[in-house]
């Protein structure tokens, strides 16, 4: 299907092209032109019969139901699109209010109005813009992809007015997708320099005609829509309420809709006079014959009746400003967090915000928050499209389902983004592939790590408690801001009770120090009582604490910060080596090789260790093995295969088992080997010293039951307990 659609898009954009060639050779038809129905609009420069109907070229007509039938997809946008034509037109007069002295009305209101008129099915919308004159018209409605802002700016290139960019153009397109609701469409303008015209088109002809009304709007234009049966929802209050605020709440000029509501009023005033006046002249009356009347002095007290009134006027639909607009340092925190509620629908305030205007390659305003909580949901739904950030041109909303604008581990991140410079395609529902996108992203994405990055250290704790998870996703999956990511950073570290950043860890290592050492684990218990740490610990090293699942994954995209390598103490260390340790490998070289003869189908060496302080032993992993920390995330993640040979080849992987010399068991067992090498106790102890160092290291035991039967034999030796004393059956018990 989306194949189809980019045909049917560029289909209609070649037709466009050559449907506009043909016009603006201002050919005439004549009844031998297979392509031609009647009169053409270039024709009507020459006529001026009243009304005077105008057939649209074949290829013409043909292109229009491909546009109405096929480009817009969504019918609703034909509001957005009209609005934006009547902000056009807005546009134009405000540049000539600040361009020709006393050409308009400086105080004037230039505003949009929106009527539903439901017993007719008319739906009209009505500004006070530049207008339109007859060859107008005919120029701009009769053709395809015909742009009068680009005529306008044209007459007015002489100008250095910025605000001239802020016009979205291409009348000719947007205007048609009216027909996307529509039967017929009417349009009546009134330009200075010319009367009131009235342009009718059912798509397949126009007509134009002075307006029998005379001048009844003084300047700017109505379109009216005869709407189709099944396009009447559109003449509803709440509808037209939520597409204006969905697409141009924004827009610079005020929008009213025609709307009624219900009221409460007292009794009228003026029949409570007619009353009072029928009174006195009924005293007077009774003076005249001598009647003597007695006046109170009390004051009568008069109930007051209300009654419900139905009233009709214009109501404002875009009263929420654009604050992205205005400098920052124009819009208080109040108005930040106003407009922050009204467009998350969060209660609470956020915890951040980020407003900036970002010029040269592209020029776009981006008003960024970041919500104090993050929804529970927002993992359950990572990678899928979200409706986060609002993406405008000129303040015309185009779309809230831009992942392209922010990478998912920023999908947080609540806001708008206004492009005065983004292309669109001729129906402004989808951008074209365009390096400007691209560049808007790594934009945003830079200024949200540089407004992160100088948070104060509170702030930066309280964002940490919630967004942890999607920073050290970014570091990652986002390689080209991985080191920007990497300052944010915060860890529990041997030195600290505190978190702490890898820049503040830096400015305490020690001299002699060479590396960052993390230690990964499933909490904080676990990982101080590491094996790993411990020679670490004593030098006076300080070490990282990892204990949420994505920590040591995250850390293996980082191998180093400021220029210091970053190493897992888990794995093997190549510079932490003691002076005497060929010694004491020569010295201990029976224990060595009774080990790598015992455990040969489990360790790849069995060497001195120069991390352990207080355990026997460690298994090590190499430097691209998985440590047991990661082994038991493998093993424990249920959407991975159980038959997926990476997982397969990293589980079977051999380790390194590392022996602490100056342990007691180590020297006794050093003693017991060159003593009595055959004894069977030997042998059982030592698998027991193997299976330990295996659960210490945080690694799982592949023959648990193995462990157990060994451990039970040996409580059986140490016990005395003979063997011939364990019972076979039940019936020995």
């Amino acid at each position: 299907m989306k194949a189809v659609y980019i045909v049917a898009v560029l289909c209609v954009l070649a037709g466009l092209i050559y449907a506009e060639d043909l016009l603006n050779e201002n050919e005439v038809c004549t009844g031998e032109d297979e392509n031609c129905t009647g009169q053409t609009a270039s024709d009507a420069q020459n006529t001026e019969d009243s009304p005077t109907t105008y057939q649209f070229q074949a290829k013409v007509s043909r292109m229009m139901k491909l546009i109405i039938n096929s480009l817009y997809r969504n019918k609703e946008i034909f509001l957005r699109e009209l609005v934006s034509n009547a902000s056009d037109a807005l546009d134009k007069i405000r540049l000539l209010m600040l361009t020709v002295k006393n050409a308009i009305d400086q105080d004037e209101e230039l505003s949009i109005w929106i009527k539903a008129d439901k017993e007719n099915k008319i739906l009209s919308i009505t500004d006070n813009g530049i207008g339109m004159t007859k060859q107008d018209l005919i120029n701009n409605l009769g053709t395809l992809a015909k742009s009068g802002t680009a005529e306008f700016l044209e007459k007015l290139q002489d100008s250095n007015f910025k605000e001239m960019n802020d016009m979205i153009g291409q009348f000719g397109v947007g205007f048609y997708s009216a027909f996307l609701v529509a039967d017929k469409v009417a349009v009546t303008s009134k330009h200075d320099d010319d009367k009131q015209y009235v342009w009718e088109s059912d798509s397949s002809s126009f007509s134009i005609v002075e307006d029998p009304k005379g001048n009844t709007l003084k300047r700017g234009t109505t379109v009216s829509l005869y709407l189709k049966d099944e396009a009447t929802d559109f003449l509803e209050t709440d509808t037209l309420k939520n597409l204006i605020k969905k697409y141009s709440q924004f827009i610079n000029f005020p929008i009213y809709l025609w709307n009624s509501k219900v009221i409460e009023v007292e009794k009228d005033a003026e029949e409570e006079d007619k009353v009072e006046t029928n009174e006195v002249e009924k005293q007077e009356e009774l003076d005249e014959d001598d009647v003597k009347i007695e006046e109170s002095t009390e004051p009568k007290e008069k109930k007051k009746e209300k009654s419900k009134k139905t009233v009709w006027d214009w109501e404002l639909l875009n009263d929420l400003k654009p604050i992205w607009t205005y400098k920052p340092s124009e819009i208080s925190d109040e108005r930040y967090n106003e407009f922050y509620r009204n467009h998350t629908k969060d209660t609470q305030d956020p915890l951040i915000k980020s407003h900036f205007h970002a010029e040269g390659e592209v020029t776009f305003k981006s008003l960024l928050f970041i919500p104090k909580i993050q929804p529970s949901e927002s993992f359950n739904r990572y990678g899928t499209k979200t409706d986060s950030i609002k993406l405008y041109v000129r303040r015309v909303f185009i779309s809230d389902t831009m992942n392209d604008l922010l990478p998912n581990y920023l999908s947080f991140i609540q806001g708008i983004v206004d492009s005065d410079d983004l292309p669109l395609n001729v129906s402004r529902e989808n951008l074209q592939q365009h390096k400007l996108l691209k560049i808007i992203k790594k934009k945003l994405i830079r200024k949200i790590l540089d407004t992160l990055r100088k948070l104060s250290k509170e702030d930066h704790i309280a964002f940490w408690k919630e967004y942890s998870t999607n920073i050290k996703l970014g570091i990652i999956e986002d390689s080209q801001n991985r080191a920007r990511l990497s300052k944010l950073l915060l860890f529990h570290t041997s030195a600290h009770d505190n978190l702490t950043t890898l820049a503040e860890y830096v400015s305490r290592k020690q001299p002699d120090q060479k590396r960052i050492y993390y230690v990964a684990g499933t909490s904080l218990e676990e990982v101080k009582k590491s094996p790993f740490i411990e020679k670490l610990v004593s030098k006076g090293f300080e070490v990282l604490y990892l204990i949420e699942a994505v920590d040591e994954h995250t850390l293996s995209y980082l191998p180093e910060f400021d220029g210091i390598k970053i190493q897992n103490a888990a794995k093997e260390i190549p510079d932490l080596d003691d002076s005497n340790k060929k010694e004491l490998t020569e010295t201990f070289k029976p224990l060595i090789d009774f080990f790598e003869e015992l455990f040969k189908e489990n360790v790849t060496k069995v060497q001195i260790s120069d991390r352990l302080t207080n355990s026997p032993c460690a298994l090590v992993a190499n430097m691209f093995g998985w440590t047991g920390n990661m082994e038991r995330l493998a093993i424990s993640n249920a959407f991975k295969k159980s038959e997926d040979p990476q997982k397969a080849h990293f589980l079977n992987q051999k380790k390194t088992l590392e022996i602490n010399p100056d342990h007691p068991l180590i020297k006794e067992l050093l003693h017991q080997v060159e003593s009595n090498r055959e004894d069977d106790v030997l042998e059982n102890i030592s698998w027991m010293l193997y299976n330990t160092a295996t659960l210490r290291s945080g690694y799982i035991l592949r023959e648990p039951s193995d462990f157990a039967d060994s451990t039970e034999e040996l409580m059986l030796t140490v016990l005395r307990i003979p063997s011939d004393k364990i019972p076979q059956d039940h019936e020995e018990l």
